[in-house]
Formats: structure tokens, sequence, C-alpha cells
């Protein structure tokens, strides 16, 4: 049974059903029931902004589990709600909760593209691409008003560097000028996530996110003008909507996506307790089905984070997964070889009214 109307003291149109205190505060606060609740009539947030101040914009990693060395993160929270985001956890670090105020109260980095600029105007910075969206999506609600990813966009364009996004929004659609220009140097490549088809699932899962069809129509946007495509199946939770992985991609792939790439569920730190919650509000007769098998494909644990195994699990049910993702992507014809990014067309832009360099 599927619910159809939010219980008490859940929050209309938001991911998470509670909003628990982050891990670093000395103080907790537990909402309960004391039967003067509103019941007939959920609760409403909206959404605030608030500048970050950010020093740098390009984020480093050295994760084996990751292709890609730097990524640049417009924003901190998301406004999608995704219950299942790997990012919540790093709203504590705010001191705020990983819950709801991850996705009501959103930081921005407004200084982004400047910030960016100076860093590849450093002597000896050495290309690599660079994945924008690698935490919270670059093209949530907000950047309709601030086009602070579109800003990224133009001094990545400017300095030739190849880029990567990945977002499930239909949004990027609206940056297509720039991104079908660097994909015809060989220097832009975009991911779509899309999770289901069932925009009912969607809705609850991923509450202010572009609905599947919309996503699939960014699909065949950025196919058509020229920028190769992937479509990521992330994350892909047992017992909830790894049945659809193969509509999934044979979807994409008629959309013209040209690659695919899934991830297992993944519950790290307070994310396996908002998910527990999500799930017994929102599918309570599956709720122990999903998390027996979510163990099952972590060694019994919510989760593992080891490298080679915190991304596509271990045991029977994740290999099944792993064997059926390999069986789909050879039947709708996806991942095949493609070009790396060419990493010889970076260069420094001389200033407006800047000297050039004379050996340059």
């Amino acid at each position: 049974m599927n619910k159809s109307q939010p219980g008490p003291g859940v929050v209309r149109g938001r991911g998470a059903v509670s909003n628990a205190t982050g891990r670093y505060e000395m103080l907790a606060r537990d909402a309960f029931d004391d039967g003067w609740g509103e019941e007939d009539e959920p609760k409403k947030l909206t959404t605030s902004l608030a500048r970050e101040n950010a020093r740098t914009i390009l984020s480093r990693n050295d994760s084996p589990d990751i292709g890609f060395d730097r990524s640049i993160n417009p924003y901190r929270g998301c406004e999608h709600g995704c219950i299942y985001c790997y990012a919540r956890p790093s709203h504590a670090y705010m001191g705020l909760s990983p819950g709801l105020d991850f996705e009501t109260r959103l930081f921005f980095k407004p200084d982004a593209a400047r910030l960016l600029e100076a860093e590849l105007s450093k002597k000896g910075y050495k290309p690599e691409r660079v994945h924008i969206g690698g935490n919270t999506d670059p093209y949530q609600p907000t950047e309709r008003r601030l086009k602070i990813t579109r800003s990224v966009l133009e001094v990545l364009e400017r300095f030739g560097h190849p880029l990567s996004v990945i977002t499930k929004s239909n949004l990027i659609v609206r940056d297509l000028d720039i991104l079908s220009r660097m994909a015809a140097r060989n220097l832009a490549s975009v991911a779509i996530s899309i999770t289901t088809l069932d925009r009912a699932l969607a809705r609850a899962m991923e509450p202010r996110a572009a609905t599947p069809g919309k996503r699939l129509e960014a699909v065949a946007r950025l196919s058509e003008a020229g920028v190769p495509v992937s479509v990521m199946f992330a994350p892909a939770i047992p017992g909830l909507n790894d049945h659809e992985m193969e509509a999934v991609l044979e979807a994409a792939a008629k959309a013209g996506a040209r690659g695919a790439g899934y991830v297992t569920l993944r519950l790290p730190l307070e994310i396996k307790d908002l998910f527990r919650e999500w799930l017994e509000e929102n599918r309570p007769d599956r709720a122990s089905r999903v998390m027996s098998l979510v163990r099952q494909s972590r060694g019994g644990k919510d989760y593992d984070p080891r490298w080679g195994s915190r991304m596509v699990g271990s045991g029977p049910v994740a290999e099944l997964l792993k064997a059926r993702f390999g069986v789909a992507v050879r039947k709708f014809g996806l991942n095949q070889q493609s070009r790396g990014a060419d990493l010889t067309q970076f260069k420094v832009p001389v200033r407006q009214g800047g000297q050039m360099d004379l050996f340059g």
C-alpha cells in the first residue's frame, strides 16, 4: 500500500520526514506527537537562501571510485529533496540537520565564477576534466534566478577547459548554447539522473526534481544539440526501483543517450535513519523487505564504505544488479567507446586591457 496523504507532522512537498539534529551538535531535538498537532493540515516550509563566502571553488578528491579528481558545487544543500541523497550528511558541518534543513536551508556561492577564473589562471595549473554537481545538483530551482552554474560554464568555455555535468533537472537545456559549442570542441559531456519512470514514486522520493518525462526530454534535447549525454540509474534501490533498470536504460537510449551508469543505494551516517523513516511513511508495505535487501547488498550492514564496494555493493543481490546492467547496456547499444576530453585547448585568456605572454 502506498500512502496518498502525508501523515501527522509530515511536511508537504519535501523529501525528509524529520529534521533530526546534526551529529556534531551538543543538544538534540526530537519531535513527538502530543495529541495537539494539526493532523489534517500538513506543515509547509519555505526555502531560505544564504550567501556562502567560499575561498576556493574547485574541490579535489583522490577517490578510486570516482572518475574525476576535481569538482565544482555552486550550491550547498538541495531543494530537490531526494531522500536518498548522499550529500545530506554534509549539512551537519554547518550545524544544521541533514533532514529537512538540507532541502530548505540552502547556501549559494555568488563568487564561483570569479574564484574559478582565479584558480584556473594560477601559474602551473594543469587541466583535467572538472565535474559540476558532484555533491549537490547545479540546476536546482534557485539556479533559474541566480545563474551561478551558467557563470561557471562561461568561464570554462572561455578557458577551453573540459567539463562534465550531472543533474536531474531539465533546466540544463537553458544552457544548450554553451554546452553545444563546447561539445563541438570535445570539451563537454552531461549525465542525467533518472531513478524511475513512475511519476508517483518520483514525486515521493524526489519531490522537487523534474518529472521523469522532463528528464528524458532533456536527454533528447542535449543529444539533438550534439552534446554527449549519459543516463545514471542512481540509486538502484533493491525492492523499490531496481526492477525498472532495463526500462529506464531503454527509454534513455531511445531519447539519444550514449552511455549509462548505476549506483547501488548508499546509506552513510544520517541517511540510513532518514531513508528508513521515509520508507515507513511512504512505502510501509515493503519497508522491511527493502531494508533487508539493502543489507544483503552491503554485507549485512546498512552501508559498507569500503573503496571498490561502496558504489555497487557486494553479495548476490549486488551481483545480480551488476549482471542485469551489463546485459542492458549491450542490448540498448550504450557505453560504446568514446573520446576522452581534449585537454590541449586549455589556455588562460588575455585579460581585457592586459598584455599577451611573449612566449604564449
